[in-house]
């Protein structure tokens, strides 16, 4: 499955942006899907996920401001970032994996997009 972000932009802190992440070659139906975020300087990390079955996982820092969904007609999986914070400024990455078990580690997915940038000003 090939990934494809989009929706990154210049925010002002409170603001709001919707990521998007279109897969195509396979239905995203059968994959655990995810998004993660790179900051400079700072390894990747796990923003939230969403199995297949449709229980979403958001990890402590966004909860309540971010919120992944997915749309499987559409192959599209979405993250609406509300209340944003200059510490959100990152490159967000969505990602698939077609598996069990963790699902938190960079290692525990098999494609990735190609990043969305993110930027919140103070």
């Amino acid at each position: 499955v090939q990934l494809q972000a989009s929706g990154g932009g210049l925010v002002q802190t409170g603001g709001s942006l919707r990521l998007s992440c279109a897969a195509s070659g396979r239905t995203i139906s059968s994959y655990d899907m995810a998004w993660f975020r790179q900051a400079p300087q700072k390894e990747r990390e796990f923003v939230a996920a969403i199995r297949r079955t449709g229980i979403a996982y958001h990890e402590d820092s966004v909860k309540g401001r971010f919120s992944i969904s997915r749309d499987n007609f559409g192959n599209t999986v979405y993250l609406q970032m509300n209340m944003l914070k200059p510490e959100d400024t990152a490159v967000y990455y969505c990602s698939a994996r077609y598996g069990i078990g963790s699902y938190t580690r960079t290692v525990d997915y098999d494609h990735w997009g190609q990043g969305t940038q993110v930027t919140v000003s103070s």
